[in-house]
């Protein structure tokens, strides 16, 4: 009988586990736990594959036999590859090749655009570098885009979404970067224009006092503008927000100069012009304990070496308002940025975007560098002083416009030749998330930020480390002591009982 009982036991929980795998495969499920759900494909995404009419063809050249490290890169591919197809419904077809195998799979990942990279491999207790591909092409139609090497901790689902969004979509908002008042152009940007081509055309556009700005525009960019405005372009820029287009600006108010170790008062005309819209760029320079560094060389006895020196003119930004531009954001570095305030009313949407630390302060121009200063928290006295921001309403005229605010004109711009430097990331996907904002253009802008760039420890006041550092010490002594004692009172407790008349033991 309890033979019989048992197998119809084992014959339902079989039936269950089989049910419960074919219910698995037909319904998927996966519960993300990650900070920044690292393994749950964004809305816009999904909206993306569901919106494929042509299948997708992915081919990814990936080396085997790497270390862990760069494995995992390939295995995180694979799995994100498999939810695309999932959720376009097949439309997404994807294989992986080795191109490691032979010298033709090698040639066809190579005149795809994939360039192999060398990596370090131990072998045999030795170290010895290895040719390896990361990378993928992909094709709709006619149209392919690649990607040439899948970075470790990289944002794996903005590169692929943006390649098939950038071959899918038909007509592209155009962007124009004014000149003509010393901006940086298309060749000083070469970071933000990679960005900004994938949704959007981006051309520079001169302005002049009898052409007036093209109705083709949607978003127009003023970024590191040195020379003066003429009341003409000024005009032209208020009849371009009043047909509801949308403008970004990043402006210095500030001309500063590490060589002369000073920084003086800019005069354009946009800071009037601004002002006259109850917007103010403060001429003065925001100082933050929370900051960057700069490079000093110093002679000590026959040697001389160069020293990083905290420099508090370079903010570093980790603290953001609520809104979508900023979104993801970790670490924005700033040079000789001032504060921005508005001081109109409700008319106008403001939003903060870019605030210092709680360790922060103003200098009023001019302003003098001391390399060798010691900074004292008496010289921060104030707390999330405003540096960006943006402004959503009737900024001129009947129609409502948007407009974002930077109080720092080069903090994007690489520069060209031989002076071109390679920026921080977040400084390109700040200026890259502002205009697709402005261009109404938002959906691939949570998938740039999502990969993690920089995590800085908290920073804490020496009476916090004091205690965190005490309490870590003293509470897993604490914690033995109590459990001994409480087992000392057991173990005395148990030998009173024992001696007792009516103790027995089972």
């Amino acid at each position: 009988m309890k033979k019989s009982r048992y197998n119809q036991r084992l014959f339902i929980i079989t039936i269950i586990l089989i049910l419960v795998n074919i219910l698995s495969f037909r319904y998927f499920f996966r519960w993300d736990i990650t900070q920044d759900k690292e393994y749950t494909l964004s809305p816009s995404t999904v909206e993306l594959l569901a919106s494929l009419k042509d299948p997708v063809t992915v081919k990814a050249y990936f080396s085997d036999n790497v270390p862990p490290d760069v494995a995992k890169v390939k295995r995180d591919f694979k799995d994100l590859l498999v939810e695309y197809s999932r959720r376009s419904n097949g439309k997404v077809v994807y294989s992986f090749i080795n191109p490691n195998e032979n010298d033709t799979k090698e040639q066809e990942a190579m005149v795809g655009g994939i360039q192999p990279v060398l990596i370090n491999v131990r072998e045999k207790d030795q170290m010895k570098q290895q040719k390896a591909y990361l990378g993928a092409v992909i094709n709709l139609g006619e149209k392919k885009e690649t990607i040439p090497y899948m970075q470790p901790g990289a944002a794996m689902e903005f590169a692929l979404s943006s390649a098939i969004k950038k071959m899918s979509i038909e007509n592209k908002p155009v962007i124009g970067l004014i000149q003509g008042h010393g901006e940086a152009g298309m060749k000083d940007l070469q970071q933000a224009a990679a960005g900004l081509l994938v949704l959007n055309n981006v051309e520079e556009f001169e302005m002049s006092d009898s052409l007036q700005i093209p109705n083709k525009y949607t978003t127009l960019a003023i970024i590191d503008a040195k020379d003066s405005f003429p009341a003409a372009h000024l005009a032209q820029l208020d009849a371009f927000l009043a047909k509801g287009k949308n403008l970004f600006i990043a402006y210095s108010r500030e001309k500063a100069d590490l060589q002369s170790s000073m920084a003086s008062s800019r005069s354009t005309g946009l800071e009037d012009w601004l002002k006259q819209k109850n917007i103010i760029i403060e001429d003065q320079l925001v100082i933050d304990a929370q900051c960057g560094s700069v490079q000093v060389r110093q002679q000590q006895g026959y040697f001389s070496f160069i020293n990083n020196i905290s420099f508090p003119y370079f903010p570093i930004v980790n603290n953001y308002g609520n809104h979508p531009a900023v979104k993801g954001l970790e670490q924005v570095i700033l040079q000789f940025v001032s504060p921005v305030n508005y001081q109109g009313d409700s008319s106008i949407h403001y939003t903060p975007l870019l605030l210092s630390s709680d360790r922060a302060g103003t200098e009023a121009a001019p302003v003098y560098f001391n390399i060798q200063k010691q900074w004292s928290n008496s010289d921060f006295p104030q707390s999330k002083i405003v540096m960006g921001a943006a402004f959503s309403g009737k900024l001129s005229g009947s129609s409502d416009a948007r407009m974002i605010i930077i109080a720092n004109g080069n903090f994007a711009v690489n520069g060209s030749g031989e002076q071109a430097m390679q920026l921080p990331p977040d400084n390109i996907n700040l200026l890259v998330n502002s205009i697709e904002w402005l261009t109404d253009n938002s959906g691939l802008m949570d998938l740039r930020t999502k990969g993690v760039t920089s995590r800085p420890l908290a920073q804490l006041e020496d009476s916090e480390r004091s205690f965190y550092k005490y309490a870590n010490f003293l509470l897993p002594v604490a914690a033995v002591v109590i459990f001994g004692f409480g087992r000392m009172q057991w173990r005395k407790r148990q030998r009173v009982r024992r001696t007792e008349d009516d103790y027995f033991s089972e």
